[in-house]
């Protein structure tokens, strides 16, 4: 039988030449997973020798994400601020960056009282609305909305593993459409499909093939979406209320005239944990 440091190298090698980045990483990762192991105490046991049907399960999982299936998918879940977050390919794979949104969300929020309420456009996997609820009162409310019933369906698994479904109700369908007229918020948060429509067959195998193109195409120039939270939005917005998005690569300058041409006033665009700009705040210039 293979022992784990044997394992480790093999499957590392492996996943290196078919393109996987950080492939010691990945390789660790599910390695513990199929041995149900935190991936620190692989260290402690490299010599422990892996029999079935764990070896099994794992060559399985190494020959899969050599294929390029994205390792959330394999291992089942991954983690967003505080919460785990089970993914699937019904909806986006929650990306770190993506934190740094929920952040500015609950840090706005805990200044507006303990009885707020907010919006989380394009939901997914549940994650940008259960990590702020996580972070504040039980008195705290999201409504949660995506077009995919699939994913409407998972964000209600993944509110419920993360105790938080009470306070989020999920809807499916075109959020111009589900939100109450008389419903206001004092946030507005989302990260809406972003990348121009001929920029999606050069993205990763990982993102390509695997994460759901509704959450990715954001047509010809990727602003499509933004165009109708521009001319709408602000209409579900409380008094001093405001409007946190995520954007893509070099998006700000036309994010920001879009938003300002609608009567919006931009208050930042904040960068990424790798230095690119990836955030904006914006609240209506009411008269």
């Amino acid at each position: 039988m293979p022992r784990v440091i044997e394992l480790l190298k093999l499957s590392t090698e492996y996943l290196g030449k078919r393109g996987v980045e950080s492939a010691r990483l990945n390789a660790e990762l599910l390695l513990a997973g199929a041995l149900n192991l935190p991936r620190l105490k692989l260290y402690m046991e490299f010599e422990r020798e892996v029999g079935e049907p764990e070896l099994t399960h794992y060559r399985d999982w190494i020959k899969r994400r050599g294929q390029r299936e994205p390792l959330q998918h394999l291992l089942g879940q991954t983690g967003f601020c505080k919460a785990t977050i089970q993914t699937t390919k019904a909806a986006l794979i929650p990306r770190p960056e993506t934190e740094l949104l929920a952040e500015r969300g609950w840090t706005f929020l805990r200044g507006r009282g303990a009885e707020v309420e907010f919006l989380d456009i394009g939901t997914g996997t549940g994650c940008l609305a259960i990590a702020i609820l996580l972070e504040l009162p039980q008195t705290t409310r999201a409504m949660a909305v995506d077009l995919s019933s699939d994913a409407t369906i998972l964000a209600a698994l993944n509110a419920e593993k993360n105790a938080v479904l009470p306070r989020m109700e999920v809807l499916t369908g075109d959020v111009f459409e589900v939100i109450p007229a008389a419903q206001r918020f004092d946030l507005v948060v989302s990260n809406p499909p972003y990348i121009p429509s001929a920029e999606i067959e050069t993205l990763t195998p990982e993102v390509r093939d695997f994460d759901p193109r509704l959450a990715l195409d954001g047509g010809a120039d990727g602003l499509d979406f933004y165009r109708k939270l521009a001319a709408r939005a602000a209409d579900w917005l409380k008094p001093g209320g405001v409007l946190w998005i995520e954007f893509g690569d070099g998006q700000a300058p036309a994010l920001s005239k879009l938003f300002t041409t609608h009567n919006w006033i931009v208050g930042a665009v904040e960068k990424d944990y790798s230095g690119r700009e990836r955030m904006l705040m914006a609240t209506p210039a009411r008269v």
